[in-house]
């Protein structure tokens, strides 16, 4: 799977990490993050993520 980057803070989103302090679990894909979801360090949504290259 792939892993994203937040473009404000640099935070990335690794789905076999998940964000447990959030209530995502491990193996949740990017696409499969609840809308609402936000970037757990600056806040931002996720169309402020890119894929990590």
């Amino acid at each position: 799977m792939k892993k994203y980057v937040c473009e404000t803070c640099g935070y990335v989103y690794d789905p076999e990490v998940g964000d447990p302090d959030n209530g995502v679990a491990p193996g949740t894909a990017f696409e499969d993050l609840p809308e609402d979801w936000v970037c757990p360090l600056c806040g931002v949504g996720k169309e402020d993520f890119s894929v990590e290259e």
